[in-house]
């Protein structure tokens, strides 16, 4: 029983639950930047570049074999060709960039927000000593000596 109980702790934890809302929302954010860079970004890099569709540029290894019949009536199965797609890698390097950019901006604001509310904590957790207290610590220094 100490399995479940300890799991259940784990699964109720609030950070568990912040963690999950973060990956839910972290793929939608992914799909935003995704559509951004393909949809605005690139293409007018393309334009710019004399209409390159960065998702085509690939170095072919070998061309596609189509589909054929041989001398004997027998079917020859088609053969994919063999590329590597290196316009995807770009494409992907870039949505990589974008994201990791738009990331570090928003961790870069939490963190700000999060040091001016801990120095308003700071500023409101040492009040001023009372009249007493300062008389008290007075009394104890002249104890001890």
């Amino acid at each position: 029983m100490s399995v479940i109980k300890e799991f259940r702790d784990f699964a109720v934890k609030g950070n568990v639950i912040d963690m999950a809302v973060g990956i839910i929302i972290g793929a939608a954010f992914g799909k935003i930047v995704s559509s951004l860079v393909n949809d605005i970004i690139m293409p007018p890099i393309g334009a710019l570049l004399g209409g390159v569709n960065f998702t085509d540029l690939k170095i072919l290894i070998k061309d596609a074999v189509p589909a054929a019949v041989d001398g004997a009536g027998k079917a020859i199965a088609a053969v994919p060709a063999v590329s590597i797609n290196y316009g995807n890698f770009i494409q992907t390097a870039i949505d990589f960039t974008i994201i990791a950019f738009a990331i570090f901006i928003m961790i870069k604001a939490i963190n700000s927000a999060k040091k001016k509310k801990e120095e308003v904590v700071v500023e409101k957790a040492a009040p001023e000593p009372t009249k007493e207290e300062i008389l008290l610590t007075e009394i104890r220094d002249l104890l001890k000596k």
